[in-house]
């Protein structure tokens, strides 16, 4: 039963704070004991609310039953490995982007009350684990609930990539990059560069390559048991720069290896809504037309 939640508020997206103090309102009043804490520091010059009582995040998440978290899905993904580690749920509430992971929209935050009275589902979605070696040492690892994009970065050349499935070549193609996503990143990045939609509780790996400069490098769905193997090819001139979920980019020199497998962990987001991801596809998608 959820008892204790943690509210992680987007300074940039939620306003004066109004959408998180909302929340925080209506769900004190429906029993729940709540602390606000800020996702992310915030650059030195954004001026916090002297009238609002933030806690420290790390601290927190030793006691809390649920995070929700407001903002866009950028926001959602931020949380989710610190949440995930902690074996701790997430809800999503969506503040002016399209949002398809997020539950709820900013405007309907009275459904939040059903989670005192435990009117809620569970579901559990894949995440990557991905790892980078040098030689014999790793030098990189992350979790990643949507994608690992690893591209040419913000250099006006392609990047050469070889792609191995269990050892076996799988691709091997110069273009912008390549995306390895979950189903749930299936509709984020990998959707933009020609990836298929793929239903979030389904158990795959999308491999997208991003502006490929031949015919017949196209987007490949493995099983989630895969070992996918990504390293430059031995023409390749330049550096690649490895990402997850839109984070910080790493650097990748020639003979690192990006070896990315299905996680261990998953994470678990809260559904206060009965609605079939057909409807919320159709729903989302029509803010792109």
């Amino acid at each position: 039963m959820i008892k204790k939640v943690i509210l992680t508020p987007n300074p940039y997206r939620d306003g004066g704070f109004k959408t998180v103090l909302a929340a925080q309102k209506i769900l004190q009043e429906a029993g729940l004991e709540t602390k606000i804490c800020l996702p992310f520091e915030v650059d030195k010059s954004f001026v916090l609310p002297r009238d609002i009582r933030f806690s420290r995040l790390d601290r927190e998440l030793n006691w809390a039953d649920l995070v929700i978290c407001f903002g866009g899905d950028g926001t959602i993904l931020h949380m989710a490995k610190a949440a995930t580690r902690h074996r701790i749920p997430i809800l999503g509430v969506n503040i002016g982007t399209v949002g398809f992971i997020a539950e709820l929209e900013s405007s309907e935050l009275q459904e939040l009350a059903r989670i005192a009275k435990g009117e809620y589902t569970i579901d559990s979605r894949m995440m990557l684990d991905v790892t980078i070696r040098r030689g014999p040492d790793v030098v990189f690892h992350d979790l990643a609930l949507n994608d690992v994009a690893i591209t040419k970065g913000a250099v006006a050349r392609i990047v050469h990539l070889n792609v191995h499935c269990d050892g076996v070549q799988a691709m091997d193609f110069g273009g912008d990059g390549l995306l390895v996503s979950t189903p749930t990143g299936s509709t984020a990045y990998s959707l933009s560069a020609g990836g298929p939609i793929v239903e979030p509780d389904a158990r795959s790996i999308l491999l997208t390559p991003i502006c490929a400069h031949d015919i017949v490098s196209k987007c490949i769905v493995t099983s989630d048991k895969r070992v996918i193997n990504v390293s430059m090819a031995p023409n390749a001139r330049r550096n690649a720069f490895l990402s997850v979920d839109g984070g910080r980019a790493f650097k990748m020199s020639m003979g690192d290896v990006a070896t990315i497998v299905c996680s261990r962990l998953e994470t678990r987001l809260i559904r206060l809504k009965d609605r079939s991801f057909y409807d919320i596809i159709n729903n989302k998608l029509k803010h792109y037309d």
